[in-house]
């Protein structure tokens, strides 16, 4: 492909997606003769108003690159024939209120600074807080044809059932069979587009809806997240044995509330007692990724939706963490 095309493609962003074309993985055909540019694109989850100003917004930044007359042309596509995901990765807990959308949210926010193109899958129809942490107020939208993530401000695409429904408070009341089925659409027809990592922040424990995003997605592995209280390593046994019944390598563990630094007195305090960490990796047989502390500040970030704002060691020792367990050198 012509460089001064390509550019224009990755110029051009869709109404509502807040991503180029190429990022979007839309641009099936491009072929260039005599003075002329062809420009085939897929429609997956483009609505019928937003083709024509695609293709009006495409048609002249290809011309004034190029000088070349162009067409654009629109086919039929599905969101997973668009979709090029190059690395998958669960995070789950065996129990409830270990913090495991918080560990989710560091991980993307530490790939995304090293350089990686980072989604979030809020797997956790009944209790999302994805949206909430990284400042997602808006809806998705989408087409008989697929459905786009909504943005973040730094630029992750975030899907989570919080955003298709008509207000933030109202309670998905549903029976298994319906949260199996929603988990599945999200696997087909949500466009990610290119991605290098896709992180799926699992419901806690190890029942229905767990099965289904480890049978629907092509996992890579899981990080565990705990926190060192008693009974911790019943909890994540069974978390981990459940990733090796499905053939997940587990890639990491992650120790939540380990403690409270207090820069007064310079001492850690362990609220929740002795730190489980090393014991937890050699149980799982994987990498202690990160202890993270009891942080006002970051809570508070959290809470005004400003997550990806949080500097701190932990965040680029996390993603140092996964990238090494992956096979995959920091950018």
């Amino acid at each position: 492909m012509d460089e001064r095309v390509e550019r224009a493609l990755d110029a051009v962003i869709v109404p509502g997606a807040d991503r180029s074309l190429l990022q979007l993985g839309l641009v099936r055909e491009v072929e260039q003769a005599d003075g002329r540019v062809r420009i085939v694109l897929g429609d997956a989850a483009l609505m019928d108003e937003v083709k024509p100003l695609v293709s009006d917004s495409l048609r002249l930044a290809v011309a004034a690159a190029t000088g070349a007359d162009v067409a654009v042309e629109f086919t039929s596509m599905k969101p997973e024939e668009a979709n090029e995901i190059r690395h998958t990765v669960a995070v789950m807990s065996g129990k409830g209120g270990v913090g495991k959308s918080l560990v989710t949210g560091l991980l993307a926010v530490a790939l995304g600074r090293a350089g990686y193109r980072v989604g979030i899958l809020d797997a956790d129809l009944t209790g999302p807080s994805i949206p909430t942490m990284f400042g997602v107020d808006g809806r998705a939208y989408g087409s008989a044809s697929g459905i786009l993530p909504v943005v973040s401000p730094r630029g992750k695409p975030v899907m989570s059932m919080n955003l298709l429904l008509e207000s933030n408070d109202q309670p998905v009341i549903w029976r298994g069979p319906m949260i199996d089925k929603a988990l599945r659409q999200f696997g087909k027809e949500v466009l990610w587009g290119r991605l290098d990592y896709l992180l799926v922040d699992l419901p806690p424990g190890t029942a229905d809806a767990v099965l289904t995003v480890m049978q629907a997605f092509p996992i890579d592995g899981a990080v565990v997240v705990f926190t060192p209280q008693d009974l911790v390593e019943m909890i994540v046994r069974k978390a981990i044995n459940m990733a090796a019944m499905m053939q997940k390598r587990v890639l990491g563990v992650v120790e939540n509330m380990s403690y409270l630094y207090v820069p007064e007195i310079d001492k850690r305090l362990e609220l929740f007692g002795p730190s489980r960490g090393e014991d937890m990796a050699r149980v799982a047989g994987a990498p202690l990724l990160g202890r993270i502390p009891v942080d006002p500040a970051l809570a508070a970030l959290c809470d005004r939706g400003r997550v990806e704002d949080y500097d701190s060691a932990i965040v680029s020792a996390l993603g140092e963490g996964l990238l090494r367990a992956i096979g995959e050198p920091a950018e």
